[in-house]
């Protein structure tokens, strides 16, 4: 896959998400050859569920911060981190870089960088409404070559 340059869309051409079968909300399974590369991909389905990510241009770059006590807690910060960064700073975002994930004696931190621009209806479309990230049926798997990440948006 090719890269991306600051102000260019383009479909995506590999899976990192699936939508998975539930009968309210989205449930969600993202992939990665890491934990990082996942929540990237994580951070990508959230945006999907919003609005169109082929419309977002890569015109801004933000730096995000999440923490948590296990990699659970911090992968809910991650999404809730980005959810607030659309509902009260009105950024969508489609590429994201995770630095490697930080331990301390009390928590996991990540730093990142989200690409993208602000959220316009009439360029970007409004898919659903995301109301909230749940802890409810929240997983990190670890598998020999890949990690798996399992979410629920409550709708």
């Amino acid at each position: 896959m090719r890269t991306r340059k600051i102000g260019e869309t383009f479909a995506l051409t590999v899976p990192r998400y699936e939508f998975l079968q539930h009968t309210t909300d989205a449930y969600i399974q993202s992939t990665g050859a890491t934990f990082e590369e996942a929540l990237e991909n994580a951070g990508l389905a959230l945006f999907d569920t919003m609005c169109n990510l082929n419309s977002i241009s890569l015109k801004q770059v933000d730096n995000v911060e999440a923490d948590g006590a296990d990699e659970v807690a911090l992968l809910y910060d991650w999404l809730d981190t980005l959810l607030l960064k659309f509902e009260l700073d009105g950024k969508v975002y489609s590429k994201f870089h995770v630095e490697p994930v930080e331990v301390d004696s009390s928590a996991l931190r990540i730093n990142a960088k989200a690409y993208g621009e602000a959220y316009n209806r009439q360029v970007h479309g409004a898919k659903v409404e995301v109301k909230a990230v749940t802890y409810h049926r929240m997983e990190v798997v670890r598998e020999e070559k890949s990690v798996i990440l399992r979410f629920i948006l409550d709708l």
